[in-house]
């Protein structure tokens, strides 16, 4: 039985309708896969670019953030060295105002004088001489030289017959002393500051713990006072 050329030419149109078709098929799937494919590398892409403007803005706002902190300390340093300063120099006024009223001590006569007393009798105690020379003021030298006879006496005294001879230094204090004495030895090797200035620096400098707390109150930070 032959082969009919109709039945031929249908099979082989089927056959190239299902070649076609596949073919089709098959480029869809390629199309699909490249799209598929596509659309990941760009979303890799895309989230790696992410990540960099996230790094960077990250590293941004953290020097910045660290900036702030040092601008912030920096005024805080300032602020803090500006108030101590304030105090200082506040305090500093005080101690001025205070020298400033030293010679109200030499106004009254009897008030100097035992202060004088005082100063050269604590000046002997101190430097223990047999032999001790005493510089005061111009102004002052009648008077410490009035006093010699009443400190020699208490300094046997409180020594307990310890004998000391006092003398008049031909120099003097300088003229813008506000007061007081210095005791040296015979030799001028040693030598006991009992001005009315150099009292003040020792008061004031034991003293400037609660000078500063009446002044400023006490400071929490300061477990101790200097």
């Amino acid at each position: 039985m032959g082969v009919n050329e109709q039945d031929v030419e249908k099979q082989i149109r089927h056959m190239m309708a299902f070649i076609e078709q596949e073919a089709k098929e098959k480029a869809e799937e390629i199309d699909a896969k490249a799209e598929e494919e596509f659309n990941i590398e760009k979303g890799r892409l895309v989230q790696n670019e992410k990540l960099k403007v996230m790094g960077f803005y990250e590293k941004k706002e953290k020097a910045l953030e660290l900036q702030k902190k040092i601008q912030r300390s920096n005024l805080l340093n300032q602020s803090r060295l500006q108030v101590l300063k304030a105090r200082e120099d506040h305090v500093g006024t005080l101690l001025q105002s205070t020298r400033d009223r030293l010679a109200e001590i030499t106004s009254s006569a009897d008030r100097y004088d035992k202060f004088l007393e005082d100063c050269i009798t604590q000046g002997l105690c101190q430097l223990l001489e047999p032999a001790v020379i005493v510089r005061c003021r111009r102004q002052d030298t009648e008077r410490v030289k009035k006093l010699v006879p009443k400190v020699q006496s208490a300094y046997t005294t409180i020594t307990k017959g310890k004998k000391c001879i006092v003398t008049i230094d031909g120099s003097f204090l300088a003229t813008d002393s506000s007061g007081g004495v210095e005791l040296l030895s015979k030799d001028g090797k040693i030598k006991v500051a009992n001005t009315l200035e150099s009292r003040l620096e020792m008061v004031s400098s034991q003293m400037l713990p609660q000078i500063r707390t009446a002044l400023f109150g006490k400071n929490p930070n300061r477990k101790f006072d200097d």
